[in-house]
């Protein structure tokens, strides 16, 4: 138990380090935490780690999918639904069709049923590290949308085709009636029980007597809750943390004071750190096991290396042709329908999108959670799948994580007009704030809050910056508490723009939220 420990606190040390080095270095540090557990997994005294997939799934897919739910715009994910609910369901179909054919015909013995479940497994970009990258270089905000959009969802849609597929060489048998029935219901029960169970959590954050420390574990709770209810009922628990996420996000405002959104943002933040840095190095370290059972097997290294290679270069072709396909489809569907943009994206923006295709934490999770036995007997190929899942993550990584902001950086995107310039936006916000100021000003022109707040008006957070020197009543400390609340209520509804960007509004509420925390104290 000491031993174990330990283990976890070296690992965080380690992972910190890393992480701190590819801030320096400007790189994702998804793929220096993979190639730092490649590292550790080959020295001699380092233990072997075996990964549960059950850890993964249960552990760390719920939080980091409510987190980038939370992180999300509902006002630009609704504006690009189309693209992005085609990326993430009817692409992962399509590449686990193609996956299924190539892999079929250059894997002696490789069946067409085996080829989805590993077409499965590879389709799904990864959320985390797309985010990572998209860090360190500056993207038009439909692209950032898009690709965070996909990867919300697309988890999902995997994991759908990797259990038909599972079911199928394990039984023997697939019936495509009760496929499609599965499916529905694995899509409209996600989406409901998420749904449910978030609008129950947001009515008890309002009922019962919560404190901040509370509301935060009831926030660390909550994609739990989601995620095995849905699972325990055959449904999608990828969907329904994803959509209890959302709708959590999109009432914060009515259902939390500012000192648990205040709080809550740095817990989570620490927390998802925590949860990232430990499954991208255990992705790495887990190396010896996959290689010992293929020694087992019985599987030649070199063929197997060249099949992931054909795989990883497969999955990379198919997602550029189906970017710029994507394009095409957009440009013939605009005669029959209204969609986001009518005007052309260029050349540019397909091959960003087409290039972000990393892959990571749950194509090794659901590489694992193959059964060893299936249908009485070894599962074929297990861990020749496995090796291949762990070469497509590596390869796309280093590969296209490394490339993809020197692609960014070299090729000029297109300047799309999707939002108001941001001086001119923050022209708008600062009008309609200080028209509120102005109010407060006129109620409260005698007393020393409304003089100072005159002074400076359209930046009132930064007023009264030496409010120690004098004492608030409290019937003072309400009117300017009102006037923040007033505040608030004016960004939400500012925020119903659509040429306005959500992350500018959120980072006034935040300051109000800041502000009201100090005068709540003071």
């Amino acid at each position: 138990m000491v031993e174990s420990v330990a283990l976890f606190l070296g690992l965080l040390l380690v992972i910190m380090g890393a992480i701190m080095i590819a801030n320096k270095l400007k790189i994702a540090y998804p793929i220096l935490l993979v190639i730092l557990g490649l590292i550790l997994s080959l020295i001699p005294d380092v233990p072997n780690i075996t990964i549960d997939p059950q850890l993964i799934f249960i552990i760390f897919l719920p939080p980091l999918l409510y987190e980038a739910a939370w992180s999300n715009s509902w006002k630009e994910l609704w504006k690009w639904r189309r693209i992005i609910t085609s990326f993430a369901f009817l692409l992962v179909f399509i590449t686990s069709a193609v996956v299924a054919v190539v892999a079929n015909s250059i894997i002696p013995g490789f069946p067409l049923a085996l080829g989805f479940l590993l077409g499965g497994i590879v389709s799904p970009p990864d959320a985390v590290s797309a985010a990572a990258i998209l860090k360190f270089v500056k993207v038009p905000k439909r692209v950032a949308t898009i690709l965070e959009g996909e990867s919300l969802l697309n988890d999902a849609s995997s994991l759908i085709v990797f259990r038909f597929a599972v079911l199928t060489v394990t039984t023997g048998q697939f019936v495509w009636y009760q496929a499609a029935g599965s499916f529905v219901w694995m899509v409209v029960g996600g989406l409901g029980i998420g749904l449910a169970i978030a609008w129950v959590i947001s009515k008890l954050h309002k009922i019962l007597p919560t404190d901040s420390n509370m509301d935060i574990i009831i926030t660390l709770i909550s994609p739990y809750l989601m995620y095995i209810a849905a699972e325990e009922v055959h449904s999608s628990g990828v969907l329904a943390t994803v959509a209890g996420g959302l709708f959590l996000s999109n009432v914060r405002y009515n259902i939390f004071n500012a000192s648990t959104r205040t709080r809550g943002i740095t817990v989570w933040e620490s927390y998802v750190f925590v949860l990232n840095g430990l499954v991208f190095t255990l992705i790495g370290m887990d190396l010896p096991q996959i290689l010992e059972g293929m020694i087992e097997e019985g599987v030649d290294l070199s063929d197997a290396t060249i099949y992931a290679l054909i795989i990883t270069a497969t999955l990379m072709i198919v997602r550029i042709i189906a970017s710029y396909g994507s394009v095409v489809i957009t440009q013939i569907m605009k005669r029959f329908i209204t969609v986001a943009d009518e005007k052309k994206p260029g050349k540019i923006a397909p091959l960003i999108i087409g290039w972000a295709g990393m892959r990571g934490v749950v194509s090794l999770a659901a590489a694992l959670s193959i059964p060893l036995v299936g249908n009485g007997e070894p599962f074929p190929h297990r861990n020749l799948i496995l090796y291949i899942t762990f070469v497509v993550i590596l390869l796309t990584l280093i590969i296209q994580g490394l490339t993809l902001p020197i692609l960014i950086k070299k090729i000029p995107l297109p300047k799309f007009d999707d939002h108001l310039p941001k001086e001119e936006a923050l022209k708008v916000i600062g009008n309609a704030l200080s028209q509120s100021s102005d109010r407060y000003i006129n109620y409260n022109s005698d007393d020393e809050l409304g003089t100072s707040l005159a002074k400076n008006r359209t930046e009132f957070w930064n007023i009264l910056a030496d409010k120690n020197d004098f004492r608030i009543c409290d019937s003072k400390r309400e009117k300017y508490l009102s006037m923040l609340d007033e505040q608030r209520e004016i960004l939400i509804e500012l925020n119903k723009n659509p040429k306005i960007d959500e992350e500018i509004i959120r980072k006034h509420i935040q300051r109000i939220d800041l502000e009201e925390e100090k005068w709540q104290h003071h």
